[in-house]
C-alpha cells in the first residue's frame, strides 16, 4: 500500500516568523510564514500529494478518486474530512480568541466548530500562552474588560517548554504567545472568534476585525479543570487520537505499526530523518510504498494499508480516528400528518422521542427547519452533545434517491426534488442518510423488533395504502434504481379495482385498509372501520365474514408471490390491520403453507405481526447509519 507525502498550504499571517521555511524546509518565497497546513482538506488551504499515482492532486481529490474507504470505518460518522493538522510559528503574540462548538458554528458559520490540541515543539525562554481564565467571571465583566482593554488581567498565563501538550476544547479562550513553535491537531474548521488583538493592523492598514458578540455567546467563563490523562496517548477525544513516537536511532531505531480498516494514520515528523515503508517485499522499491522522511514532513497512510515500518531517528506525532464513545443516532420518521423524532442508542433502544405536526402545506425549508430545530431541542433536553451523535437517518414517504439524499417525489407531503440530506445538514452537522419510510419501518423491525433474529425479512404495512420493505442480509434492498421496492403495486387481479398508482388490480387496491372499508361499504351500505369489520365477522355476521375472507385471500395471494420471489425467513405485517393478531395471521399462514412453491417441503417463512408500532420508523431510520 502507498505512503503519501504531503505538501502543505502556507499562510502568511502577520504574527508569523520564518522558522518553518528556514529550519523545516518549507517551500515558501514570502517574508512571513506563520502556518503550514500539513494535513488538510479544508477549502481555505488544502494539502497536496507529492508522490505516487495521485501526485499533484489535493488530499481531497485523492479521497474523491480513491473512495472514502481510505479514511476508515471510524470516519463514516463525519460529514467531511475530520481533522486539520498544522505547524504554527508564533514570532509575535497571537490574538486572544475562542472557537465555537459544532452546533453554534454550523448555525452561524456554515461549518464545524473547533476542538484542538497543541504540542509545543520549541519555546523561547520565559515563553507563555493564554489558556482559560484565572477565576470565574460574568458575561458582563467579560464584555466590560474587552471594552476597557483589561482582559489580559483575568486570563490564565501558562509558561511552556518543549514537549508540553495542551488540549483546547471549543469554548476555551486561548492564545499562543510569542516565541513558541507548535504542532496543532484540530477539527477540520477555520472558525475563530477574535476577542483582543493588541491594537494591530492588517495589510490594509486597518485594525483587524473582532468578533465580540459571538465570542460572548460561546466562551466558557470558568477556570479550566486540568483534564484527566489521555495515557497511553498524548491526546484522545472523539475527533482524534494522537500518539508520540521517539526513535533515537540507536537503542530504538525501528517501529512496526499496523493500519487497520478502521482509520487512516497521519505521521507528522517533528525532528529526525529515516524511512517509512508499507507493503510486502515486492513493493518495497516503489516510490509510494517506501518514502524517506525528514524534519517537518507530513505522511498519510490510507486505512487498510496493513503493516508499516518506521526506521531511523525521529520525534513524530501519529494521529488516528478512534471509534465514537457511547454514540447516539437521530431517527426521523416524516409522515403526511406527523413527524416523529427519536434518539437511538447502540442497543437500538429509543432514549427519548417526540412527535410534531408535519404541516407539509408550509414551504419545504420551513418544514425542514422545524424538524432540525426539534431534533436539536431533543438532544438538549436529554443532555446529549451534538458531538455524541454519529448521524441522522430520515424516513420519507415516496420516491427517494438515497445515494444523493434527495426526495424525488412524495405525494403525501407534496415534495418534489428536495435535497433533504443537504438541507437538514444546515441544522445537524453530522452525516445524514435518507430512505423510504416503509423501508425504514422494515429495518426497524429487523434490527430491534419482531425480526431482530433474522437477516432476511419482508414487511408489509397495511394502512391507507400498502407499503413494503425488504431486508436482505440485514440491509435494505432497493435494486439498482431509486425509490425502493413497491410491493403494494404488484397486480394480483387482472383488470381489477383501480389503484392510486393509476393501474388496476394492485395488492394495495385489495389489501389496504381503504380497500377493506370500500368492500364493506359495498356489501352493507355502511361506513365501517377495519376493527368493526373484523369484529362483526368474528361475531357471525355472514356479510362481513365474506368481506374479511376475501380480504385475507387476496392478502395471502400477495404474500405468496413475495415469498416465492424473495424467500425471506420472516414476513411481518404492520399498520392498523395487523392489530387483528391471530384472526388475521392464522389463515394467512395456512395460505402460504399451501400455495408457496414447494409447499411444506420448501422453506416456508413465519408470518408475524410487527411489534414496534410507531417506533419502528424512527429506529429503522437511525439504523441507516
Amino acid at each position: 500500500m502507498s505512503v503519501y507525502k504531503l505538501k502543505p498550504s502556507c499562510k502568511d499571517y502577520l504574527w508569523g516568523g520564518r522558522r518553518l521555511a528556514d529550519e523545516y524546509g518549507k517551500e515558501y518565497d514570502g517574508d512571513v510564514l506563520a502556518e503550514t497546513w500539513e494535513l488538510s482538506c479544508h477549502p481555505d488551504g488544502p494539502s497536496t500529494i507529492v508522490n505516487g499515482p495521485y501526485a499533484g492532486k489535493t488530499l481531497e481529490q485523492y479521497i474523491e478518486a480513491a473512495g472514502k474507504e481510505v479514511l476508515g470505518t471510524n470516519c463514516r460518522r463525519f460529514r467531511d474530512f475530520p481533522i486539520l493538522i498544522k505547524f504554527i510559528d508564533a514570532k509575535q503574540n497571537l490574538s486572544i480568541q475562542v472557537h465555537p462548538d459544532n452546533r453554534y458554528a454550523l448555525k452561524n458559520e456554515g461549518q464545524y466548530g473547533k476542538t484542538e490540541m497543541w504540542y509545543v515543539m520549541d519555546a523561547e525562554k520565559d515563553a507563555f500562552l493564554y489558556y482559560g481564565f484565572k477565576t470565574e467571571i460574568s458575561k458582563e465583566e467579560f464584555a466590560r474588560r474587552i471594552q476597557e482593554d483589561t482582559l489580559l488581567e483575568v486570563l490564565n498565563a501558562v509558561p511552556v517548554q518543549k514537549g508540553d501538550v495542551l488540549f483546547i476544547e471549543s469554548g476555551t479562550i486561548h492564545a499562543i504567545g510569542a516565541g513558541i513553535l507548535i504542532a496543532e491537531i484540530q477539527q477540520n474548521s477555520n472558525v475563530t472568534y477574535r476577542v483582543y488583538d493588541y491594537g494591530r493592523v492588517g495589510k490594509d492598514g486597518k485594525k483587524r476585525d473582532l468578533h465580540i458578540e459571538k465570542a460572548l455567546a460561546v466562551t466558557n467563563r470558568v477556570p479550566l479543570i486540568k483534564s484527566k490523562s489521555s495515557y497511553p496517548h498524548v491526546a484522545d477525544c472523539d475527533y482524534f487520537t494522537v500518539d508520540k513516537l521517539n526513535l533515537d536511532g540507536r537503542m530504538m531505531r525501528r517501529m512496526e505499526g499496523f493500519v487497520s480498516e478502521e482509520s487512516f494514520v497521519s505521521i507528522l515528523i517533528l525532528d529526525g530523518e529515516g524511512t517509512v515503508s508499507c507493503g510486502g517485499q515486492d513493493e518495497a522499491s516503489d516510490d509510494d510504498t517506501q518514502v524517506s522522511y525528514k524534519k517537518g514532513d507530513s505522511l498519510f497512510l490510507p486505512a487498510g494499508s496493513g503493516a508499516y515500518v518506521i526506521e531511523g531517528s525521529c520525534d513524530a506525532l501519529l494521529t488516528t480516528i478512534r471509534e465514537k464513545a457511547a454514540p447516539v443516532r437521530i431517527g426521523i420518521d416524516i409522515g403526511g400528518t406527523d413527524t416523529k423524532i427519536g434518539l437511538v442508542d447502540v442497543h437500538q433502544k429509543l432514549i427519548d422521542s417526540v412527535c410534531i405536526p408535519t404541516a407539509a402545506e408550509r414551504p419545504v425549508q420551513e418544514v425542514i427547519r422545524t424538524i432540525g430545530e426539534t431534533a436539536l431541542a431533543l438532544l438538549e433536553k436529554n443532555g446529549i452533545a451534538m458531538d455524541q451523535c454519529v448521524g441522522a437517518g430520515i424516513g420519507v414517504p415516496g420516491t427517494v434517491d438515497r445515494k444523493n439524499g434527495v426526495v424525488r417525489y412524495s405525494n403525501n407531503i407534496r415534495w418534489e426534488e428536495v435535497p433533504l440530506a443537504q438541507e437538514i445538514g444546515k441544522y445537524l452537522p453530522i452525516p445524514v442518510e435518507i430512505a423510504n419510510d416503509a423501508d425504514c419501518a422494515a429495518l426497524g423491525e429487523a434490527v430491534a423488533g419482531a425480526g431482530k433474529d433474522c437477516s432476511d425479512v419482508v414487511m408489509l404495512t397495511l394502512g391507507t395504502g400498502v407499503g413494503g420493505g425488504i431486508i436482505l442480509d440485514g440491509e435494505i434492498y432497493e435494486g439498482r434504481g431509486i425509490g425502493g421496492s413497491e410491493l403494494g403495486h404488484m397486480v394480483i387481479v387482472e383488470n381489477g379495482e383501480p389503484c392510486t398508482c393509476g393501474r388496476r388490480g394492485c395488492l394495495e387496491a385489495y389489501a389496504s385498509a381503504t380497500a377493506l372499508k370500500r368492500d364493506a361499504r359495498r356489501a352493507s351500505g355502511r361506513d365501517l372501520e377495519p376493527e368493526e369489520i373484523f369484529a362483526m365477522a368474528e361475531q357471525g355476521d355472514a356479510v362481513m365474514k365474506t368481506v374479511v375472507d376475501a380480504y385475507i385471500r387476496r392478502l395471502g395471494l400477495g404474500i405468496v408471490n413475495i415469498v416465492n420471489i424473495f424467500r425471506p425467513q420472516l414476513v411481518l405485517l404492520g399498520g392498523g390491520i395487523s392489530r387483528q393478531g391471530e384472526t388475521l395471521l392464522a389463515p394467512l399462514r395456512e395460505i402460504v403453507k399451501k400455495e408457496c412453491f414447494g409447499g411444506e417441503k420448501g422453506d416456508v417463512p413465519e408470518i408475524e405481526a410487527a411489534v414496534l408500532g410507531n417506533d419502528a420508523g424512527m429506529i429503522g431510520a437511525a439504523g441507516l447509519l
